[in-house]
């Protein structure tokens, strides 16, 4: 299998922030934001986040503020962390895919309803 190291760098990424949002960064705000994948430019410069507030489907900007604000340090921290020449410059963008999942199990779920209501 040929994998591109910038998809390999993108899976480091994904769990060294994973562990820093949990452990080390000390805002209340993002122990509730899971990560949900990372996208990284073929010649790492640029990093896309994509994150989820586990429980709601849609974007706090309560979240949103405290990764912003959060950013610097985790990029440093993520230096600290993986052996590259540069770290990527860091971009959080909202998963709607989990809203958008939780939307179809709804109408899934009122139409299965309706077909035991008509049996």
């Amino acid at each position: 299998m040929n994998f591109k190291r910038a998809d390999r760098v993108g899976e480091l990424i994904l769990a060294e922030m994973s562990d820093i949002l949990l452990r080390v960064v000390k805002d209340p705000r993002l122990h509730t934001v899971t990560i949900t994948a990372v996208k990284v430019t073929d010649d790492l410069r640029n990093a896309r986040i994509y994150f989820v507030e586990m429980g709601k489907d849609d974007l706090s900007d309560e979240i949103l503020t405290g990764l912003e604000k959060a950013k610097g340090f985790v990029r440093r921290e993520l230096g600290h962390r993986l052996q590259l020449r540069f770290v990527p410059e860091i971009h959080f963008v909202h998963d709607a895919s989990f809203g958008y999942g939780s939307r179809i199990d709804q109408l899934l779920a009122s139409l299965s309803k309706q077909e035991e209501g008509h049996d």
